[in-house]
């Protein structure tokens, strides 16, 4: 028996999550498989009751809760899944929860924590970031004298979310390869160190957005670090402090930790919903996103890459798309300086413009110059080979251009 296994029981949680949580579906992605040379299978885990794997460890970890601890109830702090996970399981084992989220938490999530937890829950707004929320949950945790419920760091927790891995042993013992989203990481360290328990030679590859490193940094500096700032597009792993418990399981279970571009996730967003009518959000979409990276270490084996989560506000699908195109070399934003003389803005449209290039955003920066510019324009390209002949009619005709994807301040500031 390994020392994970002393503190961790993933399968006695698997019983005693049997009646509460579903059993997701492993489900053979063709196409993926025949791209990859390899057989991939994908862990639908925003099938659950919550949309996300996060009951499993919520439930785990408040079910084991003395009665009296139950009576005096728990807190947490989140802006997503935890939240929604923690809020189901108060429901269920009839605790009052008081959940903290940041006051910039999306109506959406705000209205579903409500829903699952049916009138058992007390949703406090505060704060501008998790930071601040999670500083204002600890203290109430405190003068109430209620129990705190972690979104990751916890034996509890980790061996809820373990249950995960307890499952795909179950419906496919000949598993190789398991890909993990990372983000505290308790997913990884709870599925990764059943599995390895179970199967030693087995190849568990966590990843991470490229904006959020906190895992991969940690191993780098021997331990877990708090990054001084984090991209939290992929809100549901991004953490810029990963947990001491998950980064010592981690390190002892991870064959490979990677990253993957925030753009090309908003791709693999976008393909699963398009190709296979799944809807993924961020966060779930990176174990499918990063298999590029890692086709080498995948081909001709059977693969589970691990669908964490599908909790997608509808409002977001514009900006995954921007990202997508932005990412995929398909969309260019120019500030553009009209020559000066008569219909230079019809030359523009009917002589520099490619027969399948389309502006997506125009608007003159100085507006009392009219067709003389300098204008904003973004064009929508079909091709991502389109762009260079692009860029050499606009020079051809004149038309002076300053490149706003590669100028990151311009951009940030202009579009």
């Amino acid at each position: 028996m390994t020392e994970n296994t002393v503190k961790l029981d993933s399968k006695a949680a698997s019983q005693r999550l049997a009646d509460v949580v579903k059993h997701t579906p492993l489900i053979y992605n063709s196409k993926l498989s025949e791209k990859y040379e390899c057989e991939i299978y994908l862990k639908r885990e925003d099938l659950q009751i919550v949309r996300s794997y996060k009951l499993r460890g919520a439930y785990n970890m408040i079910s084991q809760l003395t009665p009296e601890e139950l009576s005096r109830g728990v807190v947490c702090a989140s802006a997503g899944n935890h939240a929604q996970g923690v809020a189901f399981s108060c429901d269920k084992l009839g605790t009052k929860g008081v959940i903290f989220m940041p006051e910039i938490t999306p109506r959406q999530k705000v209205k579903q924590t409500e829903m699952f937890g049916n009138g058992s829950v007390e949703l406090i707004l505060v704060g501008d970031t998790f930071d601040d929320c999670l500083m204002e949950a600890l203290a109430y945790t405190k003068e109430h004298n209620m129990t705190f419920i972690p979104p990751f760091d916890n034996y509890s927790i980790i061996e809820g979310q373990g249950t995960v891995g307890v499952e795909i042993l179950e419906d496919l013992p000949g598993v190789e390869v398991v890909i993990m989203p990372i983000g505290g990481g308790g997913l990884a360290a709870g599925v990764g160190s059943y599995l390895k328990n179970e199967i030693p030679n087995i190849r568990l590859i966590g990843v991470e957005p490229e904006g959020a490193p906190s895992m991969l940094k940690a191993f780098e500096h021997g331990g877990p670090i708090t990054l001084p700032e984090i991209n939290r597009f992929v809100d549901g792993a991004s953490v810029k402090r990963v947990g001491n418990l998950t980064y010592e399981l981690c390190t002892k279970v991870l064959d490979n930790m990677l990253l993957v571009a925030e753009g090309k996730i908003c791709t693999t967003i976008l393909k699963l919903y398009n190709e296979d009518a799944i809807v993924v959000e961020p966060a779930g979409a990176l174990s499918v996103a990063v298999l590029d990276a890692c086709k080498d270490k995948i081909k001709g084996k059977t693969v589970v890459c691990v669908i964490s989560g599908g909790n997608n506000d509808i409002e977001r699908m514009q900006e995954i798309k921007e990202k997508s195109l932005l990412y995929e070399g398909l969309k260019h934003y120019f500030i553009v300086r009209f020559p000066q003389r008569p219909g230079a803005l019809k030359l523009f449209v009917n002589n520099v413009l490619g027969p399948h290039d389309d502006i997506t955003r125009f608007e003159f920066i100085k507006k009392t110059n009219k067709e003389n510019g300098p204008a904003l324009v973004g064009i929508e390209l079909t091709h991502r080979a389109d762009y260079d002949a692009l860029v050499q009619r606009m020079k051809e005709f004149k038309f002076e251009i300053i490149e706003l994807n590669n100028d990151k301040t311009l951009f940030e500031y202009l579009v």
